[in-house]
């Protein structure tokens, strides 16, 4: 039996490389000839692409499922969840986790990954429940990263942990691209020795070694492989589709996908990527190999992120400094997994630390929820100093339980706040996660505007 792929240029590949930014025509043009390359599944949905459609490009998320599923005729699409999250920033009510797991396998999707941040599995068991009572394949991703809590011993207790829950696949999430070739080896023959479900590995370029990895997952009995169409691979992405047919044809190994497929749909693709080069939005730098990321642990996602903040205010000179700060603020605060929403306000707090020249002399709100167990629970201790200084010497008690307990029901109180621009479910979803965009794309997209010169016109006349 061949290795399993899954395709993820169409969501982490370009998350990865040009933060989230190819539009749903893009995501179309060459989607007929991946459906027919013999894939396990495409990875076509959910990450940043959700905010990405609202926020950039006037897009209706939604929208774009449907319209990818109505090409899609053969191949599973797959989504990645963030667990409690979603799609957003902040914990959401059970009533809204069901309901997006429930319209997102409606309008096409098969296979969500879900995962948390903190692999805090009490922030899991929501959206596991609702993907199994709603039919959908449930695949629980743990986040990999490596500190003197996370082991390979401890992957191997969460594994067998998400088991029980229900999951019917287990993927290891190595967002930054730090699994090691040999702890690679290691880590999925124990996975196969003790959790009968079949395993994914997905994991970034960026450190130079991803391939390596894979090949040694492989011959360690590893079921599925992430990769990237070959345009959209590389640097912060993951391997070359392509390179892995090559590599494993003609082996026990060998993937089964049509080459000729992949071809014309690369070509199509390589237009799209020839676009974000010129514009600029694909920053050379994100196709690097950058092996100090091994130290760094910085995801590809956050690459961009970061480098996007500190252009934008003129600092990328303090793009080393920056990089190097990471380690010491994640360490600060109890070694948390570098993976969204995470991965974000670790960056933030980083670039702020650099920028204004003092450690959180400036926090983001995220973080101070963070420190008081808003999120879930630290992987490890956070620096009682760190912490009082967060707090500004607030005496508050961090919780100890599954945050989501203390939320309310919310989805029909947005149902009933929206119910003049909101037309289905899917309406009222978008303005749950994303409140002041989704509100603003969709007056817009209901009741258009007039454009500006014909206000301007009009406006003579008054």
């Amino acid at each position: 039996m061949g290795v399993k792929i899954v395709d993820t240029c169409l969501r982490d590949g370009h998350q990865s490389l040009f933060a989230t930014r190819m539009n749903t025509e893009e995501v179309l043009s060459a989607l007929e000839e991946l459906d027919n390359a013999g894939y396990y599944a495409l990875e076509v949905w959910g990450g940043a692409t959700f905010d990405s459609c609202l926020r950039f490009l006037n897009e209706d998320p939604w929208e774009r499922l449907r319209k990818i599923r109505a090409v899609c005729k053969k191949t599973k699409l797959q989504m990645l969840f963030r667990g409690q999250n979603i799609l957003g920033y902040r914990h959401y009510a059970d009533d809204v986790v069901d309901m997006f797991v429930k319209k997102s396998l409606e309008n096409g999707i098969d296979i969500i990954r879900v995962f948390d941040a903190l692999n805090d599995v009490r922030n899991l068991k929501c959206a596991v429940d609702s993907t199994k009572k709603y039919g959908g394949h449930c695949q629980i991703a743990l986040s990999y990263t490596t500190s003197p809590i996370h082991t390979i011993d401890y992957y191997v207790e969460l594994a067998k942990e998400v088991e029980k829950m229900g999951a019917d696949s287990l993927c290891i999430k190595d967002m930054a691209g730090v699994l090691l070739p040999n702890d690679a080896y290691e880590l999925i023959s124990k996975l196969k020795a003790n959790t009968k479900l079949p395993i994914e590995l997905h994991s970034h370029c960026t450190g130079g070694i991803c391939e390596m990895t894979y090949m040694n997952a492989i011959a360690a009995g590893v079921d599925i492989i992430d990769t990237a169409l070959s345009p959209l691979s590389g640097g912060t992405s993951q391997p070359s589709t392509e390179a892995f047919q090559y590599a494993l044809a003609g082996t026990d190994f060998d993937p089964g996908l049509n080459i000729d497929y992949l071809k014309k749909a690369a070509d199509k693709m390589t237009k799209v990527k020839d676009k974000y080069l010129a514009n600029g939005l694909l920053n050379p730098k994100a196709l690097t190999v950058n092996p100090s990321i091994l130290k760094y642990q910085v995801p590809g996602g956050m690459l961009s992120n970061l480098m996007n903040q500190l252009k934008a205010q003129g600092a990328m000179d303090k793009y080393e400094e920056v990089l190097n700060e990471v380690p010491r603020v994640r360490k600060d605060l109890g070694y948390p997994p570098l993976v969204t929403p995470l991965s974000q306000m670790v960056g933030t707090q980083s670039v702020m630390n650099v920028i204004t020249g003092e450690r959180y002399k400036m926090v983001p709100k995220e973080i101070h929820d963070y420190v008081l167990g808003l999120y879930g629970k630290a992987p490890g201790i956070i620096d009682p100093a760190i912490r009082s200084k967060i707090l500004k010497g607030e005496n508050l008690k961090s919780i100890n339980h599954r945050p989501a307990d203390d939320l309310q029901p919310e989805f029909e109180n947005f149902k009933n706040k929206y119910k003049d621009i909101c037309k289905c479910d899917e309406d009222v979803l978008s303005c749950a996660l994303f409140e002041n965009i989704a509100t603003k794309f969709l007056e817009n997209k209901y009741n258009p505007k007039p454009q500006e010169d014909e206000v301007e016109e009009f406006n003579l006349y008054i």
